[in-house]
């Protein structure tokens, strides 16, 4: 049974609240995001380059007759790939009308993690620009950053 806390604002929450979330890496690191949006996942598929575009937009792919392009997270976050192509996958996302997927190393599972398992960004990066991370999740030991894709794909 969930035990409610009442806040200040007279809003309920549920200590043991929990929400799920797809980890996947990029380079050492562990990210996660929340599963609601996430349409597909798919081996790594032929990538079409688009001239001038932004240095993180990696090219389109056309999946089941659908253009969508692809976002590189290494490029975008100043990070080193890691890997071989066989683990490499695309996560494609879905909000509303817009479809964008993201390149990753390596898809891990899917998680269910309590709310109360997740630090906010706030105390943890103070200062640092950090407007595309919800914050950081303490799993079974290990540390997921969990992103906000719509502030990347802004």
């Amino acid at each position: 049974m969930e035990k409610a806390i009442v806040t200040d604002n007279e809003q309920t929450i549920f200590a043991n609240e929990e929400f799920q979330v797809v980890a996947f890496k990029l380079g050492q690191e562990e990210y996660a995001v929340e599963i609601l949006y996430v349409q597909d996942i798919n081996r790594l598929l032929n990538i079409t380059r688009i001239p001038r575009s932004d240095r993180h937009i990696e090219g389109v792919i056309n999946l089941r007759g659908n253009i969508i392009p692809i976002v590189n997270l290494h490029t975008k976050f100043n990070l080193q790939a890691s890997g071989n192509d066989e683990d490499k996958r695309i996560i494609v996302f879905q909000y509303d009308e817009l479809k964008v997927g993201i390149l990753v190393d390596e898809v891990s599972e899917v998680l269910k993690i309590k709310k109360d398992e997740v630090e906010p960004t706030s105390k943890v990066y103070g200062s640092i620009e950090a407007e595309h991370i919800k914050g950081i999740a303490k799993f079974e030991g290990r540390l997921l950053i969990l992103l906000d894709l719509l502030k990347i794909f802004e």
